[in-house]
């Protein structure tokens, strides 16, 4: 079958494509028509995050059976237009959560030790030792929005920091066994207790701007957030207000809502460090979810081929 990879993969997750016979195209960049041109007769589709499939694209693409994301959320996918049209959506939500909660450690460990500022310092010659006295994570409270696999993983090094860990995530039923330890409660709950507040979840419209103005009047004043999930799930506006007034300490970005995001205002203040969506950009990540999204989409066109 016919397989167009329009994102960047690792080459060992294409050669696995190619290995189970299919014709693979690699073009990235596409949009719109250009996608919908490039997907004509095309069975597969593999993406990371900057392909957009949109329902027009999905409508316009009759022998499209299946899209795979090498990575975690579907955000760039219309999922209901694809049922609708017969398409199966995949995606590799644990291929990259240990690189994305050790990202999220480092941006506590940057914000806590001034990091960047006194790298910074020293390239310009200037040794300012004084001026940096930092914050132990150890006995600090972390609050985690979002209990799934990066959630989890992300726990698990806190804790190794000695960190305390509470956690919300309502989608969760049944707390996952083996951590016990870390204390389960609602984000109302959570917000007022924490010295660092991380999100781990998708964007979706429960979680659009799930940490707003309301959420930071109820946050101690010193805390810090940490955003290495979805752009769109914290209201950068507020957060600027927040950050600027001295109601929230510090935060650490690596998503945005716009992406890439301009020259916000929050790049303006001090207290702010920003990376171009990194979290996944680890050789071990790329190549778990290349090979990851190379096998499913060997099996969902396997089983479509047998079907025919």
């Amino acid at each position: 079958m016919k397989v167009l990879v329009s994102d960047p993969l690792d080459p060992e997750a294409v050669e696995r494509v190619r290995a189970a016979g299919h014709e693979v195209t690699e073009k990235t960049g596409l949009k719109g028509a250009e996608l919908i041109a490039a997907l004509d007769g095309v069975h597969g589709l593999m993406i990371r995050g900057a392909t957009k499939v949109t329902a027009d694209v999905l409508r316009a693409a009759n022998s499209l059976k299946v899209v795979v994301r090498a990575g975690t959320g579907l955000d760039n996918v219309d999922r209901v237009t694809a049922k609708e049209c017969g398409v199966e959506v995949r995606n590799t939500p644990a291929a990259n959560a240990v690189s994305v909660a050790e990202l999220t450690l480092g941006m506590m460990l940057a914000l806590e030790r001034h990091l960047v500022p006194a790298a910074n310092d020293m390239r310009a010659g200037r040794w300012e030792k004084k001026k940096y006295m930092g914050r132990e994570l150890a006995g600090r409270r972390l609050g985690l929005v979002g209990f799934g696999r990066i959630g989890r993983e992300t726990a698990l090094r806190a804790r190794a920091f000695g960190m305390e860990v509470t956690a919300c995530d309502p989608l969760i039923e049944n707390w996952p066994a083996g951590f016990e330890w870390a204390k389960r409660a609602t984000l109302d709950e959570m917000l007022p207790e924490v010295d660092v507040l991380s999100l781990h979840v998708p964007l979706t419209d429960s979680t659009r701007n799930i940490i707003d103005a309301k959420a930071f009047a109820r946050m101690k004043p010193d805390a810090l957030l940490v955003n290495c999930s979805r752009g769109g799930t914290v209201d950068e506006g507020a957060l600027y207000e927040a950050l600027k007034s001295g109601r929230l300490r510090g935060a650490a970005l690596d998503v945005f809502a716009t992406e890439p995001p301009g020259a916000l205002e929050l790049f303006q203040l001090e207290n702010v460090i920003a990376t171009p969506h990194i979290g996944a950009s680890t050789d071990a990540a790329q190549n778990r979810a290349g090979t990851e999204a190379a096998d499913i989409l060997n099996e969902v066109l396997a089983r479509a081929g047998a079907k025919a």
